[in-house]
């Protein structure tokens, strides 16, 4: 019965996506990203030999910056270190809250070095989360933390021909997926391998950048996180400190600003105070403004913050370095208006208009157009040659022209910017090429022939009623199968050993038969509990199919299976006599477990 009801349920399914696309003409092909939200995969090499190029571990600092600077709004991000091999990954997670964003840099803090090192690996993984868990309709990237060197284990068989043959297989396909990946090149002990990171880079779209020193990378970060999203760092001020609270101007330019980031970079504590455009003090943290605390920096995050001019407070260490910039976030697009569709040839003359769109509505904003450039980009395709012309700020869009020179096929767009941020619109083609010059408008029907409209088919009321349908069917679906997930039961047992990393010393096997469970079982459940093992309340066990256990993993602990790290935070399959290994982050102990059926 219930296969029937699910194989009718794929079915129904199937024929709304079918009538869905002959009413819009829809490809079904995956959306367009917005650019206002980014899948973010963060890769570090953690080898032994980035001891020299990052004493301090100001990577970790700098990546955790990044994910302070994200919108909690449909954000991903995926966390990966390497040496030879995978060492931690998470994979991706929405950032939804505060607490998703902590959960991340906690993991980051979490994360240890290992013996060797092969850039190959960090690449292809960061390419498979990202198609594992990215949104069509995100913006993806990749950052890459290493010094681009490889030293392998020679005892393990791998050759730098092999790492080097995977690496631009794993180049080519993130290339081919849109991924651009951002290097970052370590150099402070100068042996920076700058040809492997800029070949990453460009072959993928992103950007190469070097320092000799760690202290930099959270202004690089901040830089690939505004570049990503077409945004501007905007710099404020740097100054020496006197001891004493020091003011800072911070000017909101207009009532678009869907957040303020302030990263304000020292090397001691600061203390902060924030005044908004009345005078008013703001109470820090709270829901108007976030706090974000390293040891390389502090963050304020301003949500929808009011236009005008606000105080910032700072009151450093006497004689401390500290610099000041800011990064606004826009819940915008840039759109050109439609080019009537006909036969084009040199001498015609294209107006082109475009305007500023928020939630799919133009913005009538003159703060924001006031200060904005805009350019027409015009790429001849036949020729290959790339030109731009300015065109005229309306004050509520942009409105220019496009003259064809020769009959050739261009590619043209608009791009905006003002100080803090800028957008281009989608491409746009116009063939004047010989190739091109069938593309017209329909042809008129024959003089005589009878034009009367017909009567049109009732695909919308067929649609909806379809869907109708289809809502129930799935609606008593779902509930029928969360009914059955939270009262399957559990087969077998499972045998738990605790190693105390430090001593040596090992529990004698603890055995917990799983039939007394329904639905799920905590890990922290079968250890009775105890609060050394708090973190293992996030690894969660369920019945699998034919006997066989799932594991999810949303804690800070790293899972382990035949020695390679395992991915389980969207569950891994266990079965009859598996053995993993649970190493937890708060003390150094380990959890082996065996499952037993």
């Amino acid at each position: 019965m219930v296969m029937r009801f699910e194989k009718l349920l794929r079915n129904l399914l199937c024929v709304a996506l079918l009538l869905g696309s002959v009413m819009t003409g829809a490809n079904l092909a995956f959306a367009g990203t917005s650019g206002s939200n980014m899948d973010a995969v963060l890769v570090v090499d953690v080898s032994t030999s980035m001891n020299q190029s990052d004493k301090n571990k100001v990577s970790n600092e700098a990546m955790k910056m990044f994910v302070d600077m994200t919108s909690i709004q449909a954000n991903k991000i995926g966390i990966i270190s390497y040496t030879d091999k995978i060492e931690r990954e998470k994979a991706m997670i929405q950032v939804n809250s505060e607490q998703d964003k902590n959960e991340i840099k906690a993991f980051i803090d979490s994360l240890q070095k290992g013996a060797y090192t092969d850039i190959a690996v960090g690449v292809k993984e960061a390419v498979k989360i990202l198609d594992a868990g990215r949104d069509p309709s995100n913006s993806p990237i990749i950052v890459l933390l290493a010094d681009g060197n490889n030293y392998l284990n020679a005892a393990s068989g791998r050759t730098q021909a092999m790492s080097d043959q995977e690496l631009q297989a794993s180049i080519k396909e993130a290339q081919s997926k849109g991924y651009p990946i951002y290097t970052i090149g370590l150099n402070a002990d100068g042996q920076l391998n700058r040809t492997t990171l800029e070949k990453i880079a460009k072959e993928t779209n992103g950007k190469f950048f070097e320092t000799s020193t760690a202290d930099t990378l959270p202004q690089i970060l901040s830089e690939i996180f505004a570049n990503h999203l077409k945004l501007k760092v905007v710099p404020i001020t740097n100054f020496t400190s006197n001891g004493q609270a020091q003011d800072v101007a911070i000017s909101i330019p207009n009532a678009n600003v869907m957040e303020a980031n302030i990263s304000i970079m020292s090397q001691k504590p600061v203390e902060v105070k924030l005044f908004d455009p009345s005078g008013k003090e703001v109470h820090i943290p709270s829901d108007q403004v976030r706090l974000s605390r390293s040891s390389a920096y502090t963050m304020l995050k301003i949500v929808k913050p009011q236009q005008g001019e606000w105080k910032l407070q700072v009151k450093g260490v006497p004689q401390d370095k500290i610099d000041i910039n800011m990064i606004f976030n826009y819940e915008l697009q840039l759109e050109m208006e439609p080019v009537a569709s006909k036969t084009y040839q040199a001498g015609d003359v294209i107006p082109v208009k475009a305007a500023l769109v928020s939630n799919g509505q133009k913005v009538a904003s003159p703060d924001l157009y006031n200060q904005m450039k805009a350019t027409l980009l015009i790429h001849d395709l036949t020729d290959q040659s790339t030109s731009e012309v300015a065109i005229t700020n309306t004050g509520s869009g942009f409105e220019g022209s496009f003259t064809i020179p020769a009959d050739h096929k261009y590619e043209i767009s608009v791009k905006a910017e003002d100080s803090s941020f800028y957008r281009e619109t989608q491409p746009l083609i116009i063939d004047a090429s010989a190739a091109g010059s069938g593309t017209a408008t329909p042809t008129p029907p024959p003089a005589g022939e009878n034009t009367a409209p017909e009567e049109p088919f009732p695909w919308l009321t067929v649609v909806i009623v379809a869907l109708g349908v289809i809502l129930l069917a799935a609606l008593a679906f779902y509930l029928l199968s969360v009914w059955r997930k939270a009262n399957k039961g559990f087969i077998g047992q499972i045998a738990i050993e605790i190693v105390d990393e430090d001593t040596g010393d090992k529990s004698n096997p603890q055995y917990k038969k799983l039939n007394a469970f329904k639905g799920k079982v905590k890990l922290h459940q079968l250890l009775q509990l105890a609060p050394e093992f708090q973190e293992t309340d996030k690894v969660v066990f369920l019945p699998g199919k034919n006997d066989t256990l799932i594991i999810e993993n949303r804690s800070t602990c790293r899972i382990e299976k035949g020695g390679r790290v395992l991915d389980v935070s969207q569950g891994k399959e266990l079965k009859k006599n598996d053995r993993i290994k649970i190493s937890l982050s708060s003390v150094n102990k380990s959890v082996f477990v065996d499952y037993i059926v």
